[in-house]
């Protein structure tokens, strides 16, 4: 069939949760066998995020060819077990640079370069990039920000635009707040109803209109908000605050979401989507027989969504070994000696974050020790490995200054470097390894253990690498490096031999753990810490 369009836009306030929504009816779309995409337009001039603080911005998300962008797309793939790539996500700064490139080639031949119609013609190229591969008969399409942004503007009117050319192969779903006033004790619509006035000054009717809400619409609000918004009273979908995310595609298959996207595009012969791994994996989440406490150890835990990857592969994970995973955020620069017994004694299992820089890089280290000497199960994801390498350094082989020439490019010991051929590059960004890469694995290592593969494929976000100058003096000591990119001889993945589960991966296994298929790291790493948990003499019963 031929592709069909479908925007999601937000209104009265951001974070109401466009692309849980978006992923959902994807969700739902593949459930009932069409093929599906979703991408995200976001109005920042930023490039992309790859140099935005994750205090800005949360989480930047890798794709597989290599794509710094926003956190949703990890939803996207979460939700949909498919992979997204750079036309996923486009923002404004590419847009403009890309228009901006075809005027310095000469491509207007003379015309003036104006935001009508080359910047909105720009947007609907990418916006039907997807479509045209012809691999898809849904592309969903998430507009970042609110209604009334002015830097939403140019996308607004492109999809003004496109209405036109798409016709009924395409719709709009808005997505807006209906607040609770508990001084009055009601839900009110009017917000609601100045975000489709807003959006209708831009020229877009919404065809669905998505209310996020704290308590049930009752069927006069919904007749009441259809008929200042001028949509039928069951295209007025409820989305209730829900206790976890993964609850949200059954929710929206309750209130007919799909069902109403399906008729407004005059598609009759879809069949029932089959949710039977979803209500598995939700009745395994709800529903655990164990539970265990884990330590991420991170700099920007303040803001949960800069981890947002690796909190959900822990669910994953947990679900996996049917266990609560209980995630307990400790910021690596409170961490010290004095205090690491407090904070780390009662654990099951610590992980170290990734990250960039200096700053709370010690904290890291002190927590990578105690769980070396601890026997305590532990994960290091990038910086994290990295990390572990030089504590092994420090304290193991006591090289005493060993580091990063990141933190410290004097050190007599630099046991994580830059590749010489990456020291003659300059500008952001240019020096990161990011995308897939491939990795074999020994046998017989824990590694092989937990992938049961010699070759797998990961992806990277970062330009420091272990330095094969040192290899063999760790190999001897007891740190072995288990997986190597062979084509480049780097280590990517190195793990202790007298450790129960110590293991650490250059590479970044949160990207790539969805709710089909859950990552086998951290299925294994939970798998340890329950494991550990037992043998403390604790049974671990699932908390309530």
């Amino acid at each position: 069939m031929e592709t069909r369009y479908i925007f999601v836009t937000g209104g009265v306030a951001s974070s109401l949760g466009k692309g849980i929504i978006s992923s959902s009816l994807a969700a739902l779309l593949k459930a009932r066998g069409y093929h599906v995409t979703i991408q995200k337009l976001d109005p920042y001039i930023n490039i992309d995020p790859g140099t935005l603080n994750p205090y800005e911005h949360g989480e930047c998300y890798v794709t597989e060819d290599g794509a710094e962008t926003d956190l949703d797309l990890g939803h996207y793939e979460r939700f949909l077990n498919t992979f997204t790539s750079q036309a996923n996500n486009v923002t404004t700064g590419r847009i403009y640079n890309d228009v901006i490139a075809k005027e310095r080639r000469g491509d207007f031949l003379g015309h003036t370069v104006q935001v009508v119609p080359h910047i909105t013609d720009e947007i609907q190229y990418r916006i039907k990039l997807l479509g045209e591969t012809g691999q898809f008969d849904f592309v969903i399409t998430e507009i970042g920000g609110t209604v009334g942004d002015i830097e939403s503007y140019p996308f607004i009117e492109a999809i003004r635009q496109l209405r036109w050319k798409l016709g009924k192969h395409c719709l709009n779903i808005h997505l807006t707040l209906v607040p609770y006033l508990k001084a009055s004790g009601e839900l009110k619509t009017k917000p609601t109803q100045h975000s489709v006035k807003a959006l209708l000054e831009q020229g877009i009717q919404p065809e669905i209109i998505v209310c996020r809400t704290e308590h049930d619409l009752s069927d006069n609000l919904r007749q009441k908000i259809g008929l200042f918004c001028n949509v039928k009273p069951s295209c007025v979908i409820q989305s209730i605050d829900a206790n976890s995310i993964y609850e949200v595609p059954l929710l929206m298959y309750q209130e007919g979401l799909d069902r109403e996207v399906l008729q407004q595009l005059q598609i009759t012969d879809a069949k029932e989507p089959d949710l039977t791994h979803w209500n598995d994996f939700l009745h395994k989440l709800k529903y655990p027989k164990s539970n265990i406490r884990v330590g991420l150890v991170g700099k920007y835990v303040e803001l949960h969504d800069a981890y947002k990857s690796i909190v959900e592969s822990f669910i994953h994970g947990g679900v996996a070994n049917e266990c609560k995973v209980n995630i307990e955020f400790i910021h690596s620069e409170r961490l010290d000696d004095s205090s690491v017994q407090e904070q780390l004694g009662d654990l099951d299992g610590i992980l170290v974050a990734p990250g960039f820089g200096g700053r709370g890089i010690e904290g890291k280290i002190t927590a990578i020790k105690y769980a070396r000497e601890h026997k305590i199960p532990f994960l290091g994801i990038c910086l994290g490995m990295q990390c572990a390498v030089i504590e092994f350094a420090r304290n193991v082989l006591h090289w005493k200054d060993a580091h990063s020439t990141e933190m410290d490019s004097n050190t007599t010991h630099p046991v994580i470097d830059m590749m010489e051929e990456q020291k003659k590059i300059t500008g952001a960004g240019g020096t990161m390894r990011l995308g897939a890469y491939p990795c074999t694995i020994k046998k017989g290592s824990k590694a092989y253990e937990v992938y049961g593969t010699e070759q797998i494929s990961e992806r990277h976000r970062h330009r420091y690498e272990f330095n094969n100058d040192f290899l063999a003096d760790f190999e001897k000591a007891g740190m072995i490096a288990s997986g190597k990119n062979s084509n480049q001889n780097l280590v990517e993945i190195i793990e202790l031999k007298n450790h129960p589960w110590f293991i650490g991966v250059q590479f970044h296994p949160e990207y790539k753990s969805t709710v089909a298929k859950y990552h086998p790291l951290f299925a294994a790493f939970i798998k340890a810490s329950k494991k550990y948990k037992e043998q403390k003499g604790d049974s671990g019963n699932a908390a309530l």
